[in-house]
C-alpha cells in the first residue's frame, strides 16, 4: 500500500506533492530537514492523503497533481474531502480558495 500526500507550508505558501509506503515517517522526515526539496518550508502540514495499492496507481496519481495548477489543487482536495487531514485543514483549504 502506498500513500499519494498533499503537505503545506504557511512560511512560503506552498504546496507540496508526494508519495510513500510510510506516511507518517515521510512527513516527520520533510519537518526535520533530512530533505532537501522541503527544507525552506518547515513546519510542513499534512493537508490531503489518498491510500492506494500499489506504487504505480500511486505514482499516477502524484503526477496528476503534480501537473494541476494552484487553484485545481485546492478544488481537487475539496472535491476529495475525505482525503482532508482533518476540520482544521480543510477550513485552511477554505481559507486560501477564497471561500
Amino acid at each position: 500500500m502506498f500513500w499519494v500526500y498533499i503537505l503545506y507550508s504557511v512560511s512560503i505558501n506552498q504546496f507540496y506533492k508526494g508519495q510513500t509506503n510510510n506516511l507518517g515517517n515521510r512527513v516527520l522526515r520533510h519537518n526535520s530537514e533530512f530533505e532537501k526539496a522541503t527544507k525552506s518550508g518547515i513546519p510542513w502540514i499534512l493537508v490531503w492523503s489518498a491510500l492506494k495499492s500499489d506504487r504505480s496507481s500511486a505514482t499516477v496519481l502524484e503526477r496528476k497533481l503534480k501537473n494541476l495548477t494552484r487553484n485545481r489543487l485546492i478544488d481537487f482536495m475539496k472535491k476529495y474531502s475525505e482525503g482532508v487531514a482533518g476540520p482544521d485543514e480543510f477550513l485552511l483549504l477554505e481559507k486560501l480558495s477564497g471561500c
